[in-house]
């Protein structure tokens, strides 16, 4: 990156950033599709992924729940570029977080809750798919901790699920509606970590663009979108987003 590199941020004062996967693996969180990505090193475990396997198949959600039972998410801490956009927002950027990660790690970094949209929701609570009653996915996973393989609902004896959208379920039209109104309504959209394959999330850059947004993207690989923007960084995103947030202050600083 040379160093006029982040011209593109100077001017700009609503910044949106997209978050995929590959944001958190620096954090002991592994991605789906990279080198050693979940899916990568087992593709049988898709299926626990799909809504409609889930739903229908009690090995899959025995399966599901195992998976997640050890899963590293757990005790994982914010790294360096979680914390780089908990410091954008501190210091007076109009930054929000469009995040496809379920982890939480952007909250646990200090950026402001209401300003992290969740849009594949949160593996921190787990729903009832027949009575909706929301509770703590601690509770459930104690349950197949002690031996339950498939826990249902205490409340109505529903199939119980992360709070976390799967393949084949919608996202929230509330939420995706709030997501693509700060996508239309930023200067600056960073997609950091993505590969963007994965619809309607991606789609989001596409929506900024349209609405005269630069799009800027951080990624090991090529992605759908890469064409549509204004630069692509193939850093790691654990050096490079920090650096860029560091020009950002520092330029935002030498004009008072």
């Amino acid at each position: 990156m040379n160093a006029e590199a982040t011209d593109w941020m100077d001017d700009v004062s609503r910044i949106a950033v997209l978050t995929g996967a590959g944001i958190s693996t620096d954090s002991g969180v592994p991605d789906y599709r990279g080198p050693n990505g979940v899916w990568t090193r087992d593709p049988s475990a898709t299926a626990a992924f799909s809504y409609s396997s889930f739903m229908s198949d009690p090995q899959v959600r025995a399966r599901f729940w195992r998976s997640y039972l050890g899963h590293s998410a757990w005790h994982a801490e914010p790294n360096a570029a979680h914390r780089a956009l908990a410091e954008l927002e501190r210091h007076g950027s109009a930054t929000r977080i469009l995040t496809q990660n379920i982890d939480g790690l952007h909250q646990k970094a200090g950026s402001t809750p209401r300003k992290v949209v969740e849009l594949h929701g949160s593996m921190h609570d787990t729903v009832c798919t027949r009575c909706r009653v929301r509770t703590p996915s601690t509770l459930a996973l104690a349950r197949v901790a002690a031996g339950e393989a498939d826990p249902a609902c205490t409340a109505c004896g529903g199939i119980l699920k992360l709070a976390t959208v799967l393949f084949g379920e919608r996202l929230h039209p509330d939420t995706l509606s709030l997501a693509g109104n700060v996508a239309r309504a930023c200067q600056l959209l960073l997609a950091v970590g993505s590969s963007l394959l994965v619809e309607p999330a991606a789609s989001l850059c596409a929506v900024a663009v349209e609405a005269g947004a630069r799009l800027v993207i951080i990624n090991r690989d090529p992605t759908p979108y890469d064409d549509l923007a204004t630069e692509v960084i193939r850093e790691p995103i654990g050096e490079a987003l920090p650096r860029i947030v560091r020009e950002r202050l520092r330029s935002a600083a030498a004009r008072r």
